[in-house]
């Protein structure tokens, strides 16, 4: 006969409930860090943007500090004249879209002249806005991220503070400013490719004339629809700089964390642009706007 102790079956019972109890505790507190670490982000973007606006309040508003138009104007080059042919390729494609997908719903209820107005309307206040800060944060703020980024494991920034150079001001701030200023006009070119996409898609696949499409869209689009797609573009450009910018001054673990970093703000963004649009919806929706 074995002299090996047996379990008895309270003790087994106990020791499954302690693991349980355990695996749950471990659980939560990965989900606190998580937490925690996404309301710092959040802290640290939102500071970050609070002294990007003063240091370009100051830059405008005082003689003695300057924004350096030379870095501007290369940022908003690289942000913004670079990306205007993919911008306008997928909005083209956008315009095609929701007029093949729109005519046969529109044309059993005997309304597809009115497939301009929605195209119009849903690309001037949604989509346009809306795609140019997708295709932003994926070609700008992953580019952003990754220089910055290389500039910390480069110790550049180190460098800057020691030459008594603040890296907000030279660095963030020409790269926030030309991505708020270029996407609010890639926004605008967004929505002109888009309705003509829309509008050679109807001419040609649909069969409805070019001057009644013009005038139909021309008749549907009001100022407010402009105004609240731009407003969007605009947030959407802060949101795509500040979580690029941040993202890159806070990388560490060398080349790996850059291209870690770059992932992250690619997903950060493109969630935060969605969310954002939510919020503006809402509010519109709301106000009647």
């Amino acid at each position: 006969m074995s002299d090996a102790p047996t379990s008895h079956p309270a003790q087994r019972e106990g020791s499954r409930l302690r693991r349980g109890v355990e695996a749950v505790g471990m659980l939560a507190g990965e989900r606190m860090d998580r937490s925690r670490a996404a309301v710092a982000e959040i802290g640290g973007a939102s500071y970050l943007l609070y002294d990007t606006v003063t240091w370009t309040l100051r830059g405008l508003l005082q003689r003695s500090m300057k924004l350096g138009r030379s870095a501007l104007a290369a940022q908003m080059v690289r942000v913004g004249v670079e990306s205007v042919g993919i911008v306008v390729l997928v909005q083209m494609f956008i315009g095609c879209i929701l007029a093949l997908q729109l005519a046969p719903t529109l044309e059993s209820y005997g309304q597809l002249d009115s497939i301009a107005t929605v195209v119009a309307i849903a690309i001037v206040r949604e989509l346009g806005p809306l795609i140019t800060a997708i295709v932003l944060s994926g070609f700008a703020g992953a580019s952003i991220t990754a220089e910055i980024g290389a500039m910390v494991e480069a110790e550049e920034i180190k460098a800057l503070r020691a030459h008594a150079i603040n890296p907000i001001r030279f660095l963030i701030v020409p790269r926030f400013l030309a991505t708020v200023i270029m996407i609010v006009g890639l926004a605008v070119l967004a929505d002109v490719v888009g309705v003509i996409g829309g509008l050679g898609t109807s001419w040609l696949a649909l069969g409805i004339a070019p001057e009644h499409y013009v005038e139909t869209t021309r008749n549907a689009l009001v100022v407010k629809d402009f105004i609240t797609g731009l407003i969007k573009a605009g947030v959407f450009g802060v949101l795509i700089s500040m979580i690029a910018c941040h993202a890159g001054l806070t990388v560490h673990g060398g080349a790996v964390g850059v291209g870690n970093a770059t992932t992250r703000t690619v997903v950060k963004s493109i969630v935060a642009i969605i969310g954002m649009d939510a919020v503006f919806t809402a509010i519109f929706y709301a106000f009647g706007i």
